[in-house]
């Protein structure tokens, strides 16, 4: 008797949380002006729980940012879905993404499109999504420990870059839009508290870009940014 009334459990716990991923996609992404279906068919198929701390795997689906450390959070799903639909990932794009963290958004943009390089900072952290990653099954992606605004990365230019934590300034922009193809995308949050916009560049030839602000929202800055320099009295 004990054995079924633990499956019924775990029966009614898996219906949760399908329950709580369609709610996310109806309550929070759709009325967020996220209306691509490719986006949505693949945030309504992937297991977010399997990317959450233990800790926080009731909280999955909820329209928070989830917390993974210390000083860092999981990206809240209506801006993920936003990111993924501006960024128009397609099947067989060289993907960037600075800034694994659980390897959630590494996972979405490896089901829309093809081979992604994701860059953590935190080597625990990039431990972490490589081994949840490999265990889940899936293919063409390289977790790479290191910082991602050092420096070009090996693998490029990519068709997609997608950066995951805030940057208070535009300083890191040259260095990241030069690793995009023509044609190729850069999302990015830029600001500070309380003003972050969310933008897109697109490469249209070798020297000619086009940035468009998105919406503007707040995120969790990237470990080891360049802050703004303060004013001297």
């Amino acid at each position: 008797m004990a054995k079924i009334i633990t499956n019924w459990g775990t029966l009614n716990m898996d219906n949760n949380l399908e329950l709580a991923r369609f709610n996310m996609i109806q309550q929070q992404i759709r009325p967020w002006d996220v209306l691509d279906e490719r986006v949505l068919d693949a945030m309504a198929t992937l297991a977010r729980e399997t990317f959450v701390p233990d800790a926080y795997r009731g909280l999955a689906y909820a329209d928070i940012e989830v917390p993974i450390s210390a000083t860092t959070a999981m990206l809240a799903p209506r801006v993920v879905g936003r990111l993924l639909q501006a960024l128009a990932v397609q099947p067989a794009d060289r993907v960037l993404e600075i800034g694994t963290g659980t390897g959630y958004v590494t996972a979405c943009l490896n089901r829309l499109g093809g081979h992604v390089v994701s860059i953590e900072i935190d080597p625990d952290l990039a431990a972490a999504a490589r081994e949840r990653l490999t265990a889940s099954g899936f293919k063409g992606i390289d977790v790479r420990d290191g910082d991602g605004l050092a420096g070009s990365s090996a693998g490029g230019p990519f068709n997609v870059i997608a950066v995951t934590g805030s940057m208070p300034t535009d300083a890191a922009l040259p260095r990241l839009q030069e690793q995009l193809t023509t044609g190729g995308r850069l999302f990015a949050v830029i600001g500070e508290i309380p003003a972050m916009a969310a933008i897109l560049i697109t490469r249209l030839s070798a020297q000619s870009f086009r940035r468009e602000t998105l919406f503007e929202t707040t995120v969790p800055v990237l470990e080891q940014v360049m802050e703004p320099e303060g004013f001297v009295f």
